[in-house]
């Protein structure tokens, strides 16, 4: 085993989505020099341990990394997804960004890559197949693309106890069931519950033999309001009815009942008050197919499932000893805290906007790349931790908010934002003399001062309250 020196501008820690969109950024903006460290065998972060049968939650369109478009740029003629642009599966996913590092970054000549390597701290790495270890003088910033990395069943086993005897998988196994069984039991209240038990239905299992523990309920954005391009005027659309359920809000139980009625935000089961929002994004037909399942335990989190009872925080409920069960229970999205992006020799990668991970690592790495001193740098990328209530739907909002009026006083910014393929705010100027879009930029107009100040009023409220 030998040690190795080596010397860069930017040493990237993970080469995930948001790894990967800052590399790119800086690269295409700078004459930086840029090394990449990720303890897989291939870029795509997470993606490498997906379920097979995953797809994005938002439009292929804006996501990805700014050089290299994502699919076709298609809209979905039919499915679950009819009207709104493609998402891309997770196996297109690792095959983009496997692209994009060998057909597009290392070709510079400005990126150089090290896969199965783990960062040990200390501007070092080492390789986990030969024990090589690899000293780096870094000049400008060590960058950590893996603070907010997520918490996946593949990688993370279940957070209750199983019985022997009892069958239970994670997510990623259940398309290569080779034994049916008479019922499946998915554990788990968020996203990856909700696509096993959308895809159990869309291959043919009856809803009766689907049973679906959640221990709570949650909001979902509805993704026909988060479309970009020619679909724009969605997006304006959504904007406006957002200021305007905040401007006339009376509590933040009225605020979150506007935001449904007008179909911003959507649930699976009316009858439940959600108290989880983890920005996930569904359709409306998705959420149609959800209700098709009748057999809802709602019993707090799972301790303990045995042969013939499943044990959770509130009780217990009598099962099959041939059930399987769907591990769906990692607790995905990172909610740690926020701390500044910037710091002396350090580039911690988090959202600014809320959720749209390639987007704030790309431009973070735009601003990094403009020269700014690092108070400047810190104003326009204002952290923004990752969202695990509904309150945080007013604490993000207000966070992305505050950060889009301070782009629009930076002319280099504003030009970086209309050029940016990530930036699914795009393109607006293009469609605002269609009326529907002219419509809702004139109620947003009018709304967004008392929208914001009620926003701001229902926050503090909710602070004070605990």
């Amino acid at each position: 085993m030998a040690t190795h020196t080596l010397d860069t501008d930017y040493l990237v820690i993970g080469a995930g989505a948001a790894g990967m969109a800052f590399t790119d950024a800086v690269a295409a903006d700078s004459s930086a020099d840029v090394i990449v460290v990720d303890r897989r065998h291939a870029p795509g972060g997470h993606w490498n341990d997906a379920y097979p049968f995953v797809r994005l939650h938002q439009p292929s369109s804006y996501y990805g990394v700014n050089s290299l478009p994502l699919g076709g740029g298609t809209i979905d003629a039919d499915g679950l997804n009819a009207g709104m642009y493609e998402r891309a599966t997770g196996a297109e996913i690792c095959g983009y960004f496997d692209r994009v590092m060998h057909s597009h970054l290392l070709p510079s000549g400005a990126v150089r890559y090290h896969p199965m390597c783990e960062y040990d701290g200390d501007n070092a790495f080492v390789s986990l197949v030969t024990g090589d270890r690899y000293d780096v003088t870094v000049r400008r910033a060590v960058v950590d693309a893996r603070y907010l990395s997520p918490s996946v069943p593949a990688t993370s086993p279940p957070p209750f106890v199983i019985e022997a005897g009892v069958r239970c998988i994670p997510v990623g196994e259940l398309s290569a069931v080779s034994e049916p069984p008479p019922r499946y039991v998915i554990v788990g209240a968020g996203k990856t519950a909700m696509d096993a038990c959308v895809w159990l239905l869309g291959v043919g299992v009856e809803p009766e033999r689907i049973r679906w523990v959640k221990p709570r309920e949650s909001w979902l954005l509805n993704r026909y309001f988060v479309q970009g391009d020619d679909l724009v005027g969605n997006l304006v659309e959504g904007g406006a009815r957002q200021m305007q359920a905040a401007a006339n809000a009376a509590s933040l139980a009225d605020l979150f009942r506007r935001l449904e009625e007008s179909r911003i935000l959507l649930r699976v089961d009316e009858r439940a008050t959600p108290t989880m929002f983890k920005m996930p994004t569904s359709s409306t037909a998705e959420i149609d197919e959800l209700r098709r399942i009748e057999d809802v335990v709602r019993l707090g989190h799972v301790q303990r499932v045995e042969s013939r009872s499943i044990v959770l925080d509130e009780g217990a409920v009598s099962a099959d000893a041939d059930d399987l069960y769907v591990h769906c229970a990692a607790s995905g999205l990172n909610p740690a805290p926020a701390v500044p992006i910037f710091a002396p020799n350090r580039i911690t990668l988090q959202p600014i906007r809320s959720g749209l991970i390639p987007f704030n690592a790309a431009f973070v790495g735009y601003v990094e790349a403009s020269g700014r001193g690092a108070d400047e740098k810190n104003r326009l990328c204002p952290a923004n931790r990752m969202p695990d209530v509904p309150l945080d739907w007013v604490r993000g909002r207000l966070t992305e908010m505050a950060a889009e009026r301070s782009w629009s006083k930076e002319p280099d910014i504003a030009e970086w934002l209309e050029r940016s393929r990530l930036n699914h705010q795009r393109g607006v100027g293009e469609h605002r003399d269609e009326p529907a879009v002219r419509d809702a930029v004139g109620r947003f107009v009018e709304c967004v001062r008392p929208g914001v100040a009620r926003l701001m009023a229902l926050f503090s409220e909710a602070q004070a309250t605990g």
